[in-house]
């Protein structure tokens, strides 16, 4: 497995339920500020248990193709808040804030 996919993991499953983390804020964590996008390609290829539904985009926007309304159902569930124009509540709901 490639080394820092499996930082990237390691990240996700330590995000609490009901809170949410951005893809370039997992980067920096890592030490690795403009790796956004590899990290978006870490969670393409995610390991079943983890909490992959957690992981937004910076703005709290849901990414995710065919997946973005399960996403947002299961966020829902775990109580994360959503805005008016259906991105998550960065504000309230971001992990290490």
């Amino acid at each position: 497995m490639n080394p820092f996919f499996k930082q990237v993991y390691e990240i996700v499953g330590q995000i609490p339920y009901g809170k949410v983390i951005s893809y370039g804020e997992i980067a920096r964590m890592l030490g690795r500020p403009r790796a956004a996008r590899e990290v978006g390609w870490a969670m393409r290829n995610c390991p079943d248990g983890l909490p992959w539904q957690r992981v937004v985009m910076a703005d709290g926007s849901i990414a995710g193709g065919i997946y973005t309304d399960m996403r947002r159902a299961i966020l829902e569930s775990e109580g994360v808040a959503f805005l008016p124009d259906g991105r998550v509540d960065m504000s309230g709901c971001r992990w290490l804030s």
